[in-house]
């Protein structure tokens, strides 16, 4: 098999957008993901920094009006905390709305696809309060600028961001013999969190070449990652555990210092286990669940060869023939159906941007999350199962079914003429009962709804 434009937005985009013309060959797939980002340029979305001040000064009105409980300076000041959580609530969806209409208006779907992979492949999330908005602003500034760049890059990225730090419990990690340790003997010491998720999920895999005693060394070598109290990145020379440490048979210098770190990071990125484990979890996620080995290989000897760069791994997978199956093995993720369907009827920012909170908690919040995927918040730093039987289930395609029937009305006065949306929505090649479904509804939202819940609609 070679390119097949229909295929293309279909299985590496989020599928055909009415208005928007497809790629026309590799090459301008492969253009559009190296050039520019139009999509963020479009919908911009705040900087962590913007939700470090948010939190600052949440903390500082909470803990005056907790100080002063009975005083008019404290409740006001305990109503401003109020005020700013729903403040804050109100932003991340409109985030949300914003990460919609970036997949909605696309010309580049390979980026934003691009983008959730990776975005799911470092899961970070945060544990509490305002943190727990930050997931957009983390995936900005971590995943966006390296989809197309180097590997290495985006693991240093990610690995020392405050968010994942304080997802993995880094900032409370000391060296046993750091001079932090010395000094107070109720330090909690080291942690091992976010050395193993590195090692296990983040470069060579589970079951990759590395032992327990790596992971402890690792563990010491990232004491001192830590963040500031505004959350703010910061190097901790004194929980840093001194001495060298040992990880995979090579040693990293006797003084902590963020050079070493670095160091460790770019050498496993580097690691063939690495670039076995990437590339077969690129494969599954693009092509199938059970990716062929001359597939596989391919990709990751790109890696091997361009020493992690991630454009090349990208245009050598879209270049196999087994890309262009078109036996659509893989069924969309809810994330993934949600954004195919709203592009496809071609929902756009003036039905989107009007949604207030309660309206996107009822329409895609509360849905993604019986669907089994709330967004930005799977259950483990392994992030969302990859593996099509666990979308699979009963109540998982009942909430497909029930969102595809219910909210696309909800968002447009008129839906489309559901006789010519089944060639649009399926790219031409539609089933019999799936066509017979669309022409025999008894309204226009329930033929959508049976477009959009059909298997042809729901697998890539």
């Amino acid at each position: 098999m070679s390119f097949d434009p229909i295929l293309a937005e279909h299985r590496f985009g989020y599928g055909h957008s009415i208005g928007l013309r497809g790629p026309e060959s590799l090459d301008t797939m492969l253009a559009a993901l190296a050039g520019p980002d139009h999509a963020q340029a479009e919908y911009p979305l705040p900087p962590f920094r913007h939700i470090q001040d948010t939190f600052v000064l949440w903390r500082r009105f909470q803990r005056f009006g907790r100080a002063n409980p009975d005083s008019k300076e404290g409740k006001s000041a305990a109503e401003k905390a109020q005020n700013i959580r729903r403040e804050a609530r109100e932003e991340h969806a409109q985030w949300f709305i914003r990460h919609q209409l970036r997949r909605i208006s696309t010309r580049d779907g390979l980026r934003e696809r691009l983008v959730a992979f990776w975005a799911d492949h470092f899961t970070a999330r945060g544990k509490n309060l305002l943190l727990s908005h930050a997931n957009p602003a983390y995936v900005d500034e971590t995943i966006r600028p390296h989809v197309a760049g180097r590997f290495a890059d985006m693991l240093i990225a990610c690995v020392t961001h405050p968010l994942m730090l304080h997802y993995l419990d880094q900032n409370a990690s000391a060296g046993p013999n750091s001079r932090l340790a010395r000094r107070n003997d109720r330090v909690r010491g080291l942690n091992e969190n976010l050395a193993r998720e590195v090692l296990e999920l983040h470069t060579l895999g589970a079951g990759g070449p590395y032992t327990q005693q790596d992971v402890r060394e690792l563990a010491e070598l990232f004491t001192g990652l830590g963040a500031t109290r505004d959350w703010g990145f910061k190097f901790r020379s004194a929980m840093a555990e001194p001495g060298g440490e040992t990880v995979l048979g090579a040693t990293y210098g006797a003084k902590p210092s963020m050079d070493h770190i670095r160091d460790v990071l770019t050498d496993l990125a580097h690691h063939p286990a690495t670039a076995a484990h990437l590339a077969r979890k690129i494969c599954v996620h693009f092509v199938s669940d059970t990716p062929s080995k001359a597939l596989v290989a391919h990709v990751t000897q790109a890696f091997l060869d361009t020493d992690g760069d991630l454009m090349a791994c990208t245009a050598t997978l879209l270049n196999h023939p087994d890309a262009w199956d078109t036996t659509a093995p893989n069924i969309r993720t809810p994330d993934e159906f949600v954004s195919a369907s709203l592009r496809t009827l071609g929902i756009g920012a003036d039905a989107l941007e009007k949604l207030r909170l309660s309206d996107v908690r009822k329409h895609f919040f509360r849905p993604l999350r019986r669907m089994g995927q709330p967004w930005y918040a799977p259950g483990g730093p392994d992030g969302f199962d990859e593996a099509d039987a666990a979308w699979i289930t009963p109540q998982g395609i009942s909430a497909r079914m029930d969102w595809a029937m219910t909210v696309p009305s909800r968002l447009m006065q008129n839906l489309p003429d559901p006789r010519t949306f089944v060639d649009h929505a399926l790219g031409g090649r539609v089933p019999k009962p799936v066509r017979f479904a669309a022409q025999a509804a008894e309204n226009r939202a329930v033929a959508v709804g049976l477009i959009l819940s059909s298997p042809a609609f729901q697998r890539r």
